[in-house]
């Protein structure tokens, strides 16, 4: 049965990455008909809050039990990865933006072992390390490189709030109460976009633009059906899936999984928008591939059990004294 389950949630897992990863390109083509990044973003986090509207009522207990992770979840997991993402492309190349931004995995890393005090599996730290490389060379960071101080920051300041995503979404699983995952993101996406219409003021989008067409690959399509894939797909599926998987894996493994998202989102580029890859992005995405199979492999341990694998400098300290 664990055994299972932890299958259902790589499954999941995938499933979320490849959600997220298909954002692109229909938000891309929005973009070249006219609408502003920010404004793309505004859809896709109203229209997921507008969808998920009748199940936030449905859990408003969650308003009064845990109103400090609907905050975190709304203003970190939804409105800060997407705000300071896009704030840093306009700063620096999209590519190097995607690579800070998938650092949350290993900044993840990071956080369970200096700051929660937890071991690491050496799987998860192999896995992080070999997808960061993977999501280096999917980017070709090496390309035309020029880094903005402020761009950088920005960009590292994605990559956090993207590991608190993964923080959050696990928030109560150890203990067994964690909240409804589908009240978590309907509050979350409520909240995401109070703070979306501030930074990116709707009202001052060309609204004519999603009466018409965009060009996919040359073919057009109305701009509304691209919408819809961005909210209800690339939104609504992609963050139920990603935080179910979060609770059936764990933070570590889901958020090296997640880096998919990359491979997924170059190779939908690639086939529908006709962006193709190179030698280094293709050795890139194998990389990611095998990132994430390296992370998944590791497993969690019994409660008071050691962890014999696990990169624990305490306990080689306790070994090394009694040598």
């Amino acid at each position: 049965m664990q055994a299972s389950g932890r299958n259902a949630g790589l499954g999941l897992a995938l499933v979320s990455a490849c959600a997220f990863g298909g954002s692109g390109v229909a938000a891309k083509p929005l973009i070249e008909a006219g609408l502003d990044p920010l404004h793309v973003v505004w859809l896709r986090v109203a229209g997921a809050a507008l969808v998920l509207s009748p199940l936030a009522w449905r859990h408003r207990g969650l308003l009064r039990r845990k109103p400090a992770l609907l905050a975190g979840f709304g203003l970190v997991a939804v409105a800060g990865v997407q705000a300071f993402y896009f704030a840093s492309l306009s700063r620096i190349p999209v590519g190097v933006a995607l690579l800070l931004e998938y650092l949350g995995p290993a900044l993840l890393l990071g956080w369970i072992r200096f700051v929660q005090r937890r071991p690491v599996t050496r799987a998860a730290a192999a896995g992080a390390a070999v997808a960061v490389v993977g999501l280096a060379c999917v980017v070709e960071i090496w390309a035309g490189l020029r880094l903005d101080p402020l761009g950088v920051l920005l960009g590292v300041a994605a990559a956090c709030c993207q590991a608190f995503y993964f923080v959050l979404a696990d928030q109560g699983s150890e203990r067994g109460d964690a909240p409804d995952p589908i009240g978590v993101i309907s509050y979350g996406m409520i909240i995401g976009t109070l703070v979306m219409t501030l930074i990116s003021r709707p009202w001052e989008m060309d609204w004519s633009v999603l009466g018409g067409d965009a060009a996919v690959g040359g073919l057009p399509v109305p701009a509304l059906v691209l919408v819809g894939w961005v909210v209800l797909i690339a939104t609504v599926a992609a963050y139920l899936t990603g935080v179910v998987s979060v609770r059936m894996l764990s933070p570590q493994v889901a958020g090296v999984v997640a880096c998919l998202e990359a491979v997924v989102a170059t190779v939908l580029a690639w086939v529908l928008l006709g962006e193709h890859l190179s030698t280094p992005q293709i050795i890139g995405g194998a990389l990611v591939l095998g990132g994430a199979f390296i992370a998944q492999t590791s497993r969690p341990t019994p409660p008071g059990a050691p962890e014999p694998e696990s990169l624990d400098p305490n306990a080689l300290d306790r070994t090394a004294s009694k040598a």
